[in-house]
C-alpha cells in the first residue's frame, strides 16, 4: 500500500510563526536568566576567592584592578599612605582572614587587630529565622488550610489577594514599622531592656515570610484530589477532622516546600533585620538581646570597606555562604519536595 504524497503535507504540523517566535522567545529568556545567575555566582565567589590563597599570589591582581579602577596616581598614593601607616600594622597572621580568625567569635573588622569571626554573625542569622519561622510559618499554614478547606467563593477570593498583597511590601517599610512601632510596642509588653533585638527581628520578619509560606502552601493543599475529603466526610469525619488528618498529611511534602522557602526568604533578609535587630555582633542564645545577622553585615559595611581589603574580601565570602544557602533549600524545595508531593499525590 503506498501513501499518496500530495496529502502528506496535512498531516503535516503547519509553520506558524507567531508560535515560533514565542517559544523561541521564551527559551532566550530562559537562557538569559540562568546566565546571569551563573554570573552573580561566579562574580561573588571571585571576590571572595582571595582568601583562600597567601596575598603573596593576588598581591600583582589586587594592583592591577585597583589601576585599572583609580589610575596609577592612587595607586602612588596608596603605597605611600601604606608606608606612613606601617608601624601601626600587626605581623604574622593578626589581622588576615585565616581559619582561626574566621571561626572566632568576635566580629570587629575595624581596628588595630581586625577580627573576623563569623560565628555571632551565623548564630543571629539562624537565631532570627527560627524566630521568624516559628511565629510565621504556623499562622501562614493555618490560613492556607482554612482557605484551601473551609473558605467559601467570596472568603477565599477575598483573603487570598490580602495576605498575598504583604509580599509586595517592601523590606523597608515593614523594617521602619518594627522600628517605630513594633519595637516599642513589644518592649512596654515585656518589659525587657533592649528595645531592639533578636524577638523584635524576627517578629518582624516574620511579616514578609507568611505570604511565601501561605502561598506554596495554598497551592499544595488546593492541589489534593477532592476524592480524599469526599471519601472522609462519607465515613462519618467532620470537616475540620478531614482538613487536619487527610488534606494536610497529603499536602505535607507541598508545605514542607513552603517552610524551606520561608526559611531561605528570611535568612537572606536584609533591611528588616538592619532596622530592628539593634545590629549587636553578640555571641548569644537569648532572644532579647541585640544580633547582627550576615546579610545585615554587608548591607551596613560593604559601602565604606576598602576595595580590595581583606574585608572587603570577607564580606562577599558571607555573600557566598548566604548563595549556597539559599541557593540549596530553594533547589530542595523545588526539585525534590515538590516532586515528592506529585507522586504522593498520583499515587506513585
Amino acid at each position: 500500500m503506498t501513501t499518496d504524497k500530495n496529502t502528506s503535507p496535512l498531516l503535516k504540523r503547519s509553520f506558524n510563526l507567531p508560535e515560533f517566535l514565542a517559544e523561541n522567545t521564551i527559551k532566550g529568556v530562559s537562557f538569559i536568566s540562568f546566565a546571569f545567575i551563573i554570573l552573580i555566582f561566579v562574580f561573588v565567589f571571585r571576590e571572595a576567592l582571595p582568601i583562600f590563597f597567601p596575598k603573596e599570589k593576588i598581591q600583582e591582581v589586587k594592583e592591577e584592578m585597583i589601576q585599572e579602577t583609580y589610575g596609577e596616581e592612587y595607586l602612588s598614593a596608596d603605597k605611600e599612605k601604606k608606608e606612613v601607616v606601617s608601624p601601626l600594622e600587626t605581623s604574622g597572621d593578626e589581622g588576615e582572614a585565616t581559619l582561626k580568625n574566621l571561626t572566632g567569635s568576635e566580629w570587629q573588622p575595624v581596628s588595630r587587630n581586625p577580627k573576623y569571626g563569623l560565628l555571632p554573625l551565623v548564630v543571629g542569622s539562624l537565631k532570627v529565622t527560627l524566630i521568624a519561622v516559628l511565629f510565621g510559618a504556623p499562622v501562614a499554614i493555618l490560613a492556607a488550610l482554612f482557605t484551601a478547606a473551609f473558605a467559601n467563593k467570596k472568603v477565599k477570593e477575598l483573603i487570598k489577594p490580602t495576605i498575598e498583597m504583604l509580599a509586595g511590601f517592601p523590606s523597608v517599610v515593614i523594617g521602619f514599622f518594627a522600628l517605630v512601632v513594633l519595637a516599642t510596642f513589644l518592649q512596654n509588653h515585656f518589659g525587657y531592656e533592649y528595645r531592639l533585638n533578636a524577638f523584635v527581628g524576627g517578629i518582624a520578619l516574620s511579616l514578609a515570610v507568611i505570604p511565601i509560606v501561605y502561598t506554596v502552601a495554598e497551592d499544595a493543599l488546593a492541589s489534593v484530589p477532592k476524592v480524599l475529603t469526599e471519601a472522609s466526610l462519607s465515613l462519618g469525619a467532620t470537616k475540620w477532622q478531614t482538613a487536619l488528618f487527610v488534606v494536610l498529611p497529603a499536602a505535607i511534602p507541598g508545605v514542607f516546600a513552603a517552610i524551606l522557602l520561608g526559611v531561605g526568604r528570611a535568612f537572606g533578609e536584609t533591611m528588616i533585620v538592619l532596622m530592628a535587630t539593634g545590629n549587636a555582633s553578640l555571641m548569644s542564645i537569648k532572644l532579647f538581646e541585640p544580633v547582627r545577622t550576615m546579610s545585615a553585615t554587608i548591607g551596613a559595611e560593604m559601602a565604606e570597606v576598602v576595595f580590595g581589603d581583606t574585608h572587603y574580601n570577607v564580606l562577599f565570602m558571607i555573600g557566598s555562604i548566604l548563595f549556597i544557602f539559599t541557593f540549596v533549600l530553594n533547589a530542595i524545595a523545588e526539585f525534590y519536595v515538590r516532586n515528592k508531593l506529585m507522586k504522593h499525590i498520583g499515587g506513585e
